[in-house]
């Protein structure tokens, strides 16, 4: 990991942005799932800021990515950040640049006096659960996450 270095995502970057969700999702085997198109990205994460992008380079050679954004905790009164991707490209995992990645937003969180970092993980991605617990991060088991989406989206916001 020597000529390793990590910077904020910029608009000439959507494409490498797109590119790794793409392999993201082949890994979680959800390519169907993605509808997302160079110019959503570049509305929702440059125009219109809802979203951080940071990319993982060895040299000139982009090797991971995460994808992020605040949310608020009533409890702490404050911000958190939730991390909504983080992916390595195969070939470099083992590494150290999944857990550079997650520490570069973890000292964020704390620059930015967030109260805490967040994120969900499949259930059968073991690989990533033992990282995950290496770090000493906890698993909230005690909490299901629920969703609305497409036409169950639009039928309750149509229901009477």
């Amino acid at each position: 990991m020597k000529n390793f270095n990590i910077r904020f995502a910029q608009k000439n970057d959507t494409e490498t942005i797109l590119n790794f969700i793409k392999h993201l999702a082949k890994y979680e085997n959800l390519e169907s799932e993605v509808v997302a198109t160079r110019a959503l990205l570049e509305e929702w994460i440059f125009e219109k800021e809802k979203a951080e992008v940071i990319l993982a380079y060895d040299g000139e050679q982009a090797v991971g990515f995460a994808l992020f954004f605040h949310n608020f905790s009533t409890f702490l009164g404050r911000a958190g950040i939730w991390l909504e991707d983080l992916f390595v490209l195969e070939e470099y995992r083992g590494k150290g640049y999944g857990k550079a990645l997650l520490k570069f937003i973890a000292n964020l969180a704390i620059e930015r006096k967030c109260g805490r970092v967040e994120w969900s993980c499949l259930d059968w991605n073991q690989p990533s659960i033992d990282f995950y617990l290496s770090l000493d991060a906890k698993a909230m088991n005690e909490w299901t996450t629920y969703r609305l989406d497409g036409a169950n989206l639009e039928e309750f916001c149509n229901y009477n």
